[in-house]
């Protein structure tokens, strides 16, 4: 999915910026897009967007873009073309979804920014204005979707997208990030409440992890979790600031740690027969965004499994969340 309404989200010297998606498409097209369909996404419905986002908060992004943008809060920037831009990168992942639904599998990239996961339902943060895997699995459940599952393996906590879900057993919601980090949140104690308990699953690491920590998680933690919540579609928060050339975190993935990831969820997604959607979230190093973004479709679509990854990086935090997810309690 691609449109180029992401390309006027003018941000300036920020970290996010366009170049970002220039560096994505380049990495691509010198893979032949890895045989990917390039596709038009549309605009977001105002009514896709309510199901996670609060209508006073979508009316305060259309009327601050209006009037010519500028700094929401000290991180996020919004310019004119960008209202237009966050509409698209939101229905970009709700049309990736009907189309994969109605194939029944496969997986759809959704190169488009601005990016999501910070958002909240009130609230525009983080580089975020709204919160597109958000956006994406509510209407994947309004559709007939029983249940969802997010990996966010974004170097940051997805904070937006564990508060739109918090209360709700039908979204699990999974994230690999580094702690201490902004936003803060992100606990390994935070599980969810209500109905939701459990189904957040919070997997923080140190600076200085690396791709066989992240591998061991999904392996050990993510896919025994979602064998047992048996999504009916999986969507990735794909965030590539977690690499090591990345100037804005301290963890030290390469570019090929992210096949890996990616060949680990394709693995669970052919096990599951469903379709996985990719949302791009941060990334900052343009030429290991590029290399990362291509490694990952690649690994998706590779049909090779993942190689196997160590159980002891994930021991601790498995322990932590075997109290609502027996199956984690067995070496």
């Amino acid at each position: 999915m691609h449109h180029p309404s992401s390309y006027e989200h003018e941000t300036g010297a920020h970290p996010e910026n366009p170049r970002r998606l220039a560096a994505i498409e380049r990495a691509l097209s010198e893979r032949d897009w890895l045989g990917l369909e390039r596709v038009e996404a549309p605009a977001a419905e105002r009514e896709q967007l309510l199901r996670v986002h609060d209508a006073a908060h979508v009316d305060a992004i259309e009327e601050f873009c209006a009037g010519g943008g500028g700094m929401i809060d000290m991180d996020t920037v919004a310019s004119v073309g960008s209202y237009e831009a966050a509409l698209h990168a939101a229905g970009g992942a709700v049309h990736a979804v009907d189309r994969l639904r109605e194939a029944g599998e496969g997986f759809a990239l959704c190169a488009l920014r601005p990016p999501g996961h910070h958002a909240e339902r009130g609230r525009a943060m983080g580089f975020c204005l709204f919160n597109n895997v958000a956006v994406a699995a509510a209407h994947a459940i309004s559709n007939g979707a029983e249940r969802a599952l997010v990996l966010d393996w974004d170097v940051h906590h997805g904070n937006g997208t564990e508060a739109i879900f918090y209360d709700d057993p039908r979204v699990l919601y999974a994230s690999i990030h580094q702690q201490p980090l902004y936003p803060g949140t992100g606990a390994a104690g935070d599980v969810g409440a209500g109905e939701g308990g459990g189904f957040t699953v919070n997997l923080p690491v140190p600076p200085g992890s690396g791709g066989e920590t992240f591998l061991s998680l999904v392996e050990h933690v993510v896919v025994p979790v979602a064998r047992e919540h048996r999504p009916g579609i999986l969507f990735l928060s794909a965030g590539y600031d977690a690499h090591g050339a990345d100037p804005l975190a301290q963890c030290e993935l390469a570019s090929g740690d992210y096949r890996s990831l990616a060949a680990a969820v394709a693995g669970l997604a052919d096990e599951l027969e469903v379709p996985v959607v990719v949302c791009l979230e941060g990334g900052y190093a343009l030429e290991a965004l590029g290399e990362s973004v291509a490694e990952t479709v690649a690994g998706l679509g590779s049909g090779e499994p993942p190689p196997e990854a160590p159980f002891e990086p994930a021991a601790e935090l498995r322990a932590r969340h075997a109290a609502h997810w027996p199956v984690l309690a067995d070496a």
